[in-house]
C-alpha cells in the first residue's frame, strides 16, 4: 500500500522568489508547504538574504512563525532570534528585516 504522505526537507528543497506581498523580492525566497494563494492561508518557509526586508503588510488572518536560523528585526525594533515563535492577530501591520539572514517557517490561518 502506498502512503499518501508527502515529505519535504526544507534544507534540500528548491525555493522560489518571494512575491506574496505584491512585487517580486529577489532577496527573499519562498518554499510553499501548503500555502493556498487564493485563500491567503497555509504553511510556508521563508529564506531571507542578509540585508533583505519585507514590504509593510496587514494581516487578514492570524500569522505565526518560528525563527529557525538567524535573526529578524521587526519594524518596532524588536530582534527575534532562533527559537522565537511569533503570533500576529488579524488586522495587525508590520514589516521585517534582517542584517544576518533568516530562515523561518510560518502559517497564515483563521483558527484561534
Amino acid at each position: 500500500m502506498t502512503s499518501p504522505r508527502k515529505i519535504t526537507n526544507i534544507y534540500d528543497a528548491d525555493f522560489n522568489t518571494y512575491d506574496l506581498d505584491g512585487p517580486i523580492q529577489e532577496d527573499i525566497h519562498l518554499l510553499n508547504l501548503g500555502y493556498d494563494r487564493e485563500k491567503g492561508q497555509g504553511w510556508y518557509v521563508l529564506r531571507m538574504e542578509p540585508g533583505s526586508q519585507t514590504i509593510q503588510h496587514e494581516h487578514k488572518f492570524w500569522e505565526e512563525f518560528l525563527i529557525l536560523e538567524g535573526e529578524l528585526i521587526e519594524n518596532d525594533g524588536t530582534t527575534l532570534k532562533t527559537g522565537d515563535f511569533v503570533t500576529y492577530p488579524p488586522g495587525t501591520q508590520h514589516n521585517s528585516r534582517t542584517e544576518t539572514g533568516c530562515l523561518l517557517i510560518g502559517i497564515d490561518h483563521d483558527i484561534v
